[in-house]
């Protein structure tokens, strides 16, 4: 059977720079370390006053096709997922189809477009979907182009603020992967929540305490249906696991939760329970609320443990690297996590060919997804590809009162001119609007 899954990768960050210890926190007064050690978030990413959501997602998709060698024929379908879409009509993906129109000869009339919507977890639904497409027989031979692409702005003041961020991550989907496989198994959890939503506005109204439940909640669900049709899961099975970041503190409860469960009848919880026993089991409970009053002081327990420790350092940990230094990217978050894994396995020149990666994603509302991926023989060269960390350095590094009008700038309520912080060379630019309110774009190459 023909594997089909992600053949490359390419992120584009936001080129602008909003330090957390050194700027945000002095002038909210607060402790830096309440954003480094909290949140684990070091700085967000933003986008330039020539940047959004289209030319992020050209940038990158235009940087995928050129390393791939491809031209639009190459493309037969474009999906851009997005919470940060500008129009209730037209799709962010023919807006990126018209970018990359302009620098090359064909054009991209035969290829099937469209934009995905369910919070974060767009971006890998629409995995799913170019994945299904091409094991249906669809594609004609031609590959898929998967855009995650999102400014994550919060009102100022909201307690979310500090996890901001903008980037997109571009995938392109085929048979015989050179970086992963996906599995064909998937699990799933979903339920009808008010977590966190956007109801025709643009900053999102949140419960943050409940987002944190709701997506711990999902999660577990979403591993139970997957071991149903998988088999059970184990800790020693995946070299990494990514997950769904909105910020790294949140990924700190979805770990040891996912280890909770993965040992739960192993011999791992035998030899942990001569140091904290068993985990709790409900039957042996009067009520429920005794039973989650348990599993707290159980998992308090599980995490102070060596065992959890050097586990969570050696398979998750490693998977934050990129979103501590850029923040939140809604649909692309999961896609960098997984990127910031193959990235570290390759500078400690680990081999993780045929190894497997079992990925997390989540979207509010409520959503999500496990599923398992296989490494594939070319990943290394894929990864060392990339240049996010030029990129990061690259960024111009905000002030505080800089940071509130790039802010404005890109408040859809606000019209605010501002000037430029870095200039333009060889990408895509935002350059105004059209008869119809459309944004216009132009390619500039100095």
């Amino acid at each position: 059977m023909t594997a089909v899954g992600i053949d490359a990768i390419e992120i584009w960050t936001g080129k602008l720079k909003l330090d957390l210890a050194e700027t945000f926190a002095p002038e909210k007064g607060e402790d830096p370390e309440k954003y480094t050690k909290g949140l684990g978030l070091h700085a967000s990413s933003f986008p330039d006053a020539h940047e959004d959501i289209v030319t992020m997602g050209a940038n990158a998709a235009k940087r995928l096709m050129e390393r791939k060698g491809l031209e639009p024929e190459d493309i037969g379908r474009i999906d851009v997922a997005t919470e940060s879409a500008f129009d209730n009509s037209k799709p962010v993906s023919t807006y990126i189809a018209g970018c990359l129109e302009q620098v090359y000869d064909g054009d991209f009339h035969h290829a099937n477009k469209g934009e995905r919507k369910f919070a974060c977890i767009a971006g890998t639904q629409s995995l799913d979907d170019a994945y299904n497409w091409i094991k249906a027989g669809r594609n004609r031979g031609r590959a898929a182009l998967v855009v995650a692409t999102d400014t994550a702005l919060y009102a100022r003041g909201d307690p979310g603020e500090a996890t901001q961020g903008a980037g997109a991550v571009a995938m392109l989907i085929d048979e015989d992967p050179n970086l992963v496989e996906l599995s064909t198994e998937q699990g799933y959890g979903s339920a009808d929540e008010t977590d966190f939503l956007k109801p025709n506005q643009q900053f999102p109204s949140v419960d943050g305490k409940r987002s944190m439940q709701v997506y711990l909640a999902r999660m577990r669900e979403a591993l139970e249906d997957f071991e149903s049709v998988s088999g059970d899961t184990h800790p020693d099975d995946f070299a990494y696991i990514p997950f769904h970041t909105p910020f790294p503190g949140m990924v700190r409860k979805a770990g040891l939760l996912g280890y909770r469960h993965m040992i739960r009848d192993t011999p791992v919880e035998e030899e942990l329970a001569e140091e904290i026993g068993f985990q709790p089991r409900e039957e042996n409970f009067e009520d429920r609320e005794s039973y989650e009053e348990a599993i707290r002081d159980h998992m308090d327990d599980l995490s102070s443990t060596e065992a959890y420790r050097d586990w969570y350092a050696a398979t998750v940990e490693p998977t934050l690297s990129i979103s501590r230094e850029v923040g939140n990217w809604y649909t692309g978050s999961v896609h960098i996590a997984r990127a910031s894994a193959l990235k570290t396995a390759a500078e400690e020149g680990i081999d993780l060919t045929g190894q497997k990666l079992l990925v997390g994603s989540y979207g509010s509302g409520a959503q999500a997804e496990i599923h398992a991926e296989t490494v594939a023989d070319e990943w290394e060269d894929e990864i060392e590809a990339l240049n996010i960390d030029d990129q990061n350095d690259a960024r111009y590094d905000l002030d505080f009162e800089e940071y509130e009008k790039v802010h404005d700038r890109h408040n859809h309520d606000k019209t605010i001119e501002m000037e430029d912080f870095t200039v333009p060379d060889g990408e895509f630019v935002f350059t105004g609007r059209g008869r119809m309110n459309e944004r216009l774009y132009d390619y500039v190459d100095n």
